[in-house]
Order: C-alpha cells, then sequence, then structure tokens
C-alpha cells in the first residue's frame, strides 16, 4: 500500500481532506491475489479509518460542546480560527505525542486515552486563548498535563508495596513496588520522532513508568515536562501554573527521589539480541520446556503480573510459581499456550494464547513485557489481555 498523505507531509501534517484520500487509495489497491499482500493492506486500510474515525469523534464532540452552551469563543489566531473537523484534524497530528505524555503522567494506557480525548475537548474550548506563533504542541502539553493532574487529584492513587509472597517458595528480599493500575504502552503508538532519547528518562522502561508514579504529582510533571519533554524553566512553569523558583525546587526534590526509586544495580549490559531471545522465551514456554526456560532467566529475575498480588523474586521461585501452569501432568494445568510477538514501552513482549482442554480456539490470556539484561530476563511482567487490540494482536487463535 502507498505511504499515506499523512505521513508524506512534513511534520505528519494530517487533514481530513487526506484521511479520506488514504482510504480511497487503500481501498483501490486492495486486490483477492496473494494473501499476505492482502491482509497487509487491509490492515494499512484499517490503520486510516481508525484515525479518521478519531478526528471524526473529536470534531462531533466538539460540536456537541458548542450545543451545550459552550459556544464560538472570540476569533483565535489563524493557526487555531479552525471549523471542528479541521481542529480534529489538528489535534489528531498531535495526539501520539499527547498521548505517551499523558501515559507517562498516569502508567496506565487506558487513562492516557481518556485523557488525551479530554484535553483536545478543553482545547477546543479555550481555543482562543493560543497565542499566535506559539508552538501548538506545547500549548495541548499545558492543557495535557492539567487534565492529568485533575485526575491524579481525583483518584488520590498511591503505589504500595506488595504484602509477603503468598504461599511458599516465593523467594526472598524485600517486595516490589505495587501499581496496581499499571499497565503496558505499544511501541506501535510511540510517536514517530520522540525527540526525547537522549534527555534524562527519555525512555518508557517499565521500571522507570513505576518509579514516576511514586513522585508526588507536581513534581512528577515538572521533571517530565523539563527533563523528558525539553520545555524550558519559563514554559514548565507556566504550565504548572508556578514560579520558575517553585519549578526548580520541585526538580531539586525529584530527580534524586527518581534515582533512588529506580532498580539498584543496573550495571549489567543490555541484551544485544531481544528479538532472538524472545523467540527463545517463547518457544520454552511453548514447547513446555524447563530446562531452556530456567537457561533464560537470571538469578534474581521478578515477576509481578498487575493488578494481581502475585509475585516472586528469584529463578528457583519463578519457576515453581509457573510450573503448574505449564505441565500437562499438574492438576492445575489449564491448556496449552502459544505466543505472538510484540514491543510494549521499548522492551520486547509476548502475547500469550490459551487453548483450554477440550477446545480448539487458542483465547488472549495475558501480555507480558520481558526485560533482558546480559542475555538473561530480569524482570517479568504480566498484564491481562484486554489491551491486545491496541498492540495489533488478535484475541482468538
Amino acid at each position: 500500500m502507498a505511504s499515506t498523505d499523512a505521513e508524506s507531509r512534513p511534520g505528519g501534517e494530517v487533514t481530513v481532506e487526506g484521511l479520506i484520500g488514504d482510504i480511497g487509495r487503500g481501498a483501490a489497491e486492495l486486490t483477492p491475489g496473494e494473501p499476505a499482500a492482502l491482509y497487509a493492506g487491509a490492515v494499512a486500510l484499517t490503520a486510516s479509518v481508525e484515525r479518521l474515525r478519531r478526528v471524526a469523534r473529536t470534531a462531533r464532540d466538539a460540536a456537541a460542546d458548542d450545543n451545550q452552551g459552550y459556544g464560538e469563543p472570540d476569533a483565535g489566531p489563524p493557526e487555531l480560527a479552525l471549523p471542528a473537523a479541521a481542529f480534529a484534524a489538528l489535534t489528531e497530528t498531535h495526539r501520539r505525542a499527547v498521548l505517551v505524555h499523558c501515559y507517562r503522567m498516569t502508567g496506565s494506557y487506558d487513562d492516557a486515552e481518556d485523557l488525551v480525548r479530554e484535553t483536545f475537548l478543553r482545547a477546543w474550548r479555550a481555543r482562543d486563548t493560543f497565542r499566535a506563533g506559539a508552538s501548538v504542541l506545547t500549548w495541548l502539553y499545558r492543557i495535557a498535563t492539567n487534565a492529568c493532574l485533575d485526575l491524579l487529584r481525583r483518584t488520590a492513587r498511591r503505589p504500595h508495596d506488595y504484602g509477603p509472597p503468598p504461599g511458599t517458595g516465593r523467594g526472598a528480599g524485600e517486595p516490589p513496588a505495587r501499581v496496581t493500575w499499571l499497565q503496558p504502552y505499544p511501541d506501535d503508538e510511540l510517536p514517530e520522532a520522540a525527540g526525547v532519547s537522549g534527555r534524562p528518562y527519555g525512555t518508557l522502561e517499565l521500571p522507570l513508568v513505576v518509579a514516576l508514579q511514586h513522585l508526588p504529582p507536581r513534581q512528577r510533571a515538572a521533571l517530565i515536562l523539563r527533563d523528558v519533554l525539553g520545555l524550558s524553566l519559563g514554559e514548565t512553569a507556566e504550565t504548572l501554573d508556578l514560579t520558575p523558583v517553585s519549578v526548580d525546587g520541585a526538580l531539586r526534590r525529584a530527580r534524586p527521589a527518581l534515582r533512588d526509586l529506580l532498580p539498584d544495580g543496573r550495571t549489567r549490559e543490555p541484551a544485544a539480541d531481544g528479538a532472538g531471545l524472545l523467540v527463545r522465551y517463547m518457544a520454552a514456554v511453548e514447547a513446555p520446556d524447563p530446562a531452556a526456560h530456567a537457561a533464560l532467566l537470571a538469578d534474581d529475575v521478578l515477576l509481578t503480573a498487575p493488578p494481581g498480588p502475585y509475585w516472586c523474586r528469584g529463578r528457583d521461585a519463578v519457576l515453581a510459581f509457573l510450573r503448574p501452569s505449564r505441565d500437562p501432568a499438574s492438576a492445575a494445568f489449564p491448556g496449552h499456550w502459544r505466543h505472538l510477538p510484540a514491543r510494549a514501552n521499548g522492551q520486547p513482549a509476548a502475547g500469550g494464547y490459551l487453548r483450554r482442554p477440550g477446545t480448539n480456539v487458542h483465547r488472549a490470556q495475558a501480555l507480558t513485557v520481558l526485560r533482558f539484561e546480559e542475555d538473561r530476563v530480569v524482570e517479568i511482567t504480566s498484564f491481562e489481555p484486554h489491551l491486545f487490540p491496541a498492540f495489533g494482536l488478535p484475541l482468538r487463535l
């Protein structure tokens, strides 16, 4: 399928006309020929339709908002003096950047998606406040940050430690942080040019996302805006309605606190071939091959399964915990596994499908995110399956 109209524009600008053109060209290019090519074309077409659907929904919500009494604001600068549909297309241009920002703030993909919709609705209401010549994205970051802070004030959720490992033989060591609302983030939803890889805390690895959730909301926001997104001290202060001195104080507290919250001893080298290790891991689980599985685990591997209470640390403890669900001779054996590869939070991941005894279909069971160091798995985080569609994974095989 040809590259989309939106992709071909400088900066990835989205227009309604461009999206409709993408869909028309994509549909015209579909032919019932080679199955793999047909499937790839259909997937690309679906992505364009989904983008148009989001734009249409944003425009619909904006128009409905006007009809509920907000009315048209005073005429703003030309950049934002747009009909609802054109405004919605403009916000779609920046959707991924706003989505990942909301995810860093909340640690939840579901919350981040809701906050993006809330951000765009607030932006529509306040479009007359946009200053000509300013950055639309920076303006959206300000609105999104305040939407996130409002959510965090309402929910007042805080991480806490897991309790003692349930049962026996779950390993030793202090319980890890338990963030019950933690969810994975699909790599396919990352901005094409994130521009943060060289900044402190510019990754989305799960240990960093968990650590961010420990910071007080305004400290968290100040650190993300300043150290991840690279906003100036003045822009950060304006976004948070604080003085630059207050922002500087918040950063002085947040930076060392975050360093203390990150895993200790991260001196091991990252795995050279994460994709190859993921294939080996999936094969060992599916076989099942306990020896091959054990060979891939680090001595101090940690397993958690948000939002559940289960955790264990250490190779022997993890293998003992998983053995009943992998051993066909066990009374607790749930069925046979298959996996599809994925990417989450910049890490290898696997969508796990379970075929229960007496059935013929593998159904989505768990999305497992793996952290590899020195060719060993050092962390396994297993999530519930409802986000499979966000990762392009089917719910059944």
